[in-house]
């Protein structure tokens, strides 16, 4: 275990968590902890925005630049406001060291950086392309001469801090990964404690439940078949009949369990695809615990920090009066826009919900959004009545739009490479009640308590009953009729809307409410978050990218996004719950503190489920420890490792090489299956990579570049010289998938191809231009 290179990188991380956190105090003034949760993403996206501008010029000059731009930054705010509070620091230090270890043990047991059951290559190979390139933008080390064609901006914040760290991408690919986890449960823990905190609701309390549900809980389908497997065989197997579903994984015992199933809880039918290819009919249902567990570094886990970062900057403006007009300013159209830039490069999914939160935040903040404006404008839109409510989804709207656009701004030279040839398309197929209970249900159950007492208390515990009956019958209906979304989620967003709009409400129970002038709402900003969740939930239902795998990837990159906003929104929720929920009979009382305590907990255990059988699994399977990436090629593939090892330490800089294409997820050298090894593994470019290029592109451009491989290493020898030429080809390298898959080499014929390195089963070739 390298635990020298451990302890170095979770110093790196709390050092800037100190520095970030000094900085987010001037964006967070009345958090409770003044932002400190925040600090890595802040200190990061100081970072980042630095390295990628100037980085046009050199990578290196602008890694370092940017740390001294933070440390600048940090000590001039320091000056004049102070650092963070001590025992503040040392609680929000506390939570994100214990989330550090906790994925770095995980990674540990299982560090290794394969093509199969993920993307770790495409991963690993952005990361050690960022870590070799000279300047930006990205050459694609899968399309040697071209921009990278994909989001690569989380890839670049591990970049710089391996840099800053000098350490080895095989070990900074897991170091980054535990960064990254921390960052996440960190910021998610601060943002529900000042949402608590602001309510009068205990912080800690709320910011413990909210760790929970966005580091360790899984969704509901792991309980689901554990209480199947309990039930009698014949009552099983009549329950999973009518449920649709089949008796396995779990649901048929413990020795069956896969972390792998709760990640693919919904299942669309084959006539999603339309014209294209079945491919997988599963969707992809993730959650950060099973994310982690598996390993990748991929977008949608990368960019989840930048996501609550910018969920925190709506807070901020939420809670700022409407008389500090400059404040927020700011923070709609100078901090918020930026981050929605860096969210553009590193998981474009969810650039749009950028303006999506400002809009919910601009709508339902107390400020009047018309004191955005000139006074004398703002004064001309001040109407009574419902006009009122127009202007403020109109304004907000407008926000949006302001956000977005210089969010553009801020990532221009990433939308100026590669266009996507993906489309928008209607009306998948819809996903059934017990699906969207499996996945969304520990958040749905407990808003819609939630919703439910809310409306006890403004309009009496009689109407409510009423209320709630006529909404559990519509979602019943609307799941027979194929819309099961929307009678699911549309009281969640009619509730939350209509609390957070309402103005403070007499707490006398079974009363009309007596309406107040000021004060606090009946709801806070988690209402914000819920109907955040929940529109993105209702959107992936009717509209999707079309792709060759249907909406898998719609509803992957979209679904994460959901439960880290819902996982924030959820603590304060159960908090009031547990602390707030209190009717006026002594009776009813009583039983409403015992139901929802035992609601809690029984949310709780049910969550920790597959936490327990996942963890339990992965440790018995576990080899020595280590966060090496790469230790296992000496023993799965010893007739490749020297040689990709030897590429990575022998070459400077980013010559192309030219390897077996296609390629795809499988590493069967001798059946011609090489998943573009040398490639992915050093971040050198090669000619044509992985099929994912085909998708980025389109077909025929990739096409064209697997036949050109073909002819470079068994083609005509004015062909062969040509295309070394045009695609500037340094290296060839000759393993057991190219003998698999072209037979007869004759490349190696050439004047001006010699051997280079000749390892075990691979030869290199070296292609000395000035023979040709």
């Amino acid at each position: 275990m390298e635990y020298g290179l451990l302890a170095s990188w979770l110093a790196l991380y709390l050092l800037l968590l100190y520095a970030g956190g000094t900085v987010a105090g001037l964006l967070f003034p009345r958090f409770a902890d003044r932002g400190l949760a925040f600090g890595v993403p802040v200190a990061v996206s100081i970072l980042w925005l630095v390295t990628y501008f100037a980085g046009r010029l050199s990578l290196t000059v602008g890694v370092w630049l940017g740390v001294g731009v933070l440390a600048v930054s940090t000590l001039a705010v320091w000056w004049i406001d102070g650092g963070p509070n001590a025992r503040t620091y040392a609680e929000t230090a506390g939570v994100f060291t214990v989330a550090f270890l906790f994925v770095v043990g995980i990674r540990a047991l299982d560090p290794g950086i394969v093509p199969i059951g993920g993307e770790k290559f495409l991963d690993f190979g952005l990361l050690q392309s960022l870590v070799r390139a000279d300047s930006l933008p990205l050459e694609d080390m899968w399309f040697a001469g071209e921009p990278v064609a994909y989001y690569y901006g989380g890839h670049l914040v591990a970049a710089i801090l391996t840099r800053i760290t000098g350490t080895a991408g095989q070990f900074a690919y897991n170091l980054a990964l535990a960064g990254f986890y921390a960052t996440l449960v960190t910021a998610a823990y601060g943002l529900a404690g000042a949402v608590a905190s602001e309510r009068g609701l205990p912080r800690r309390l709320a910011a413990g439940l909210t760790a929970f549900c966005v580091g360790i809980a899984s969704n509901l389908s792991t309980p689901a078949k554990f209480v199947i497997w309990l039930l009698p065989d014949g009552l099983s197997q009549t329950v999973v009949e009518r449920g649709g579903y089949e008796l396995d994984g779990l649901a048929s015992g413990p020795d069956s369990f896969s972390y792998w199933d709760a990640s693919r809880v919904i299942e669309d039918s084959a006539a999603d695809f339309g014209t294209y290819e079945p491919g997988a009919a599963l969707v992809i249902d993730e959650f950060p615990l099973f994310a982690w567990l598996n390993g990748d570094m991929h977008a949608h886990m990368m960019s989840t920090g930048f996501l609550l970062l910018a969920a925190a900057l709506c807070f901020s403006y939420y809670q700022t009066p409407a008389a500090e007009r400059r404040r927020r300013v700011a923070l709609l159209f100078g901090a918020l826009p930026a981050v929605a830039g860096i969210m553009a490069v590193t998981n474009t999914w969810s650039f749009p919900s950028m303006g999506g939160l400002a809009l919910l935040t601009v709508t339902v903040a107390p400020a009047d959004p018309t004191t955005l404006l000139p006074k004398h404008v703002g004064q001309r839109l001040r109407l009574n009545g419902p006009g009122q409510e127009g202007v403020r989804i109109g304004l907000g709207l407008a926000v949006a739009a302001v956000v977005l656009v210089l969010g553009l701004l801020w990532s221009l030279p990433f939308w100026l490479g590669p266009a996507s040839g993906r489309e928008i398309a209607v009306l998948p197929d819809r996903t059934s009640l017990l699906e969207l209970l499996a996945v969304h249900g520990l958040f749905v159950a407990p808003f819609w308590l939630y919703l439910y007492a809310q409306t006890g208390r403004a309009v009496g515990r009689s109407t409510a009953r009423i209320v709630g009956l006529v909404t559990v019958g519509t979602a019943a209906l609307a799941a027979t009729l194929d819309v099961a979304a929307v009678g699911l989620l549309a009281p969640l967003l009619v509730g939350a809307w209509l609390f957070a709009r309402s103005p403070t409400l007499d707490r006398t129970v079974d009363a009309v409410p007596a309406l107040a002038d000021g004060g606090d709402r009946p709801v806070g900003f988690e209402a914000v978050l819920i109907l955040a969740g929940a529109g993105l939930v209702l959107l992936v239902e009717f509209v999707f990218v079309r792709e060759n795998i249907g909406r898998m990837n719609t509803v992957f990159k979209t679904y994460m996004q959901v439960w880290v906003l819902w996982g924030v929104a959820v603590g304060p929720v159960l908090a009031w719950l547990l602390t707030r929920w209190r009717p006026t009979d002594d009776r009813a009382r009583a039983w409403a503190s015992i139901g929802v305590r035992a609601f809690v907990a029984l949310l709780v255990c049910s969550a920790s489920l597959y936490g327990v059988f996942a963890l339990s699994n992965h440790v018995e399977a576990a080899g020595d420890p280590t966060l090496d990436g790469l230790a296992y090629l000496d023993d799965d593939h010893p007739e490749e490792a020297k040689a990709i090892r030897w590429l990575d330490d022998n070459t400077e800089g980013r010559p192309t090489i030219v390897t077996a294409a296609p390629a795809g997820y499988q590493w069967n050298a001798d059946d011609g299956e090489g998943a573009s090894a040398p490639s992915s593994l050093t971040g050198l470019p090669t000619v044509a990579g992985w099929t994912h290029e085909a998708q980025y592109r389109n077909d025929t451009v990739y096409d064209r570049r697997v036949d050109d491989v073909e002819t470079i290493y068994t083609g005509d020898a004015t062909e062969q010289r040509r295309l070394l030429e045009a695609y500037d080809v340094r290296y060839v390298y000759v393993g057991p998938a190219e003998r698999a898959r072209y037979g007869d080499v004759t490349v190696d014929q050439l004047q001006g191809v010699t051997v280079a390195k000749q390892a075990d089963g691979v030869t290199i070739y070296q292609v000395r231009p000035e023979y040709f």
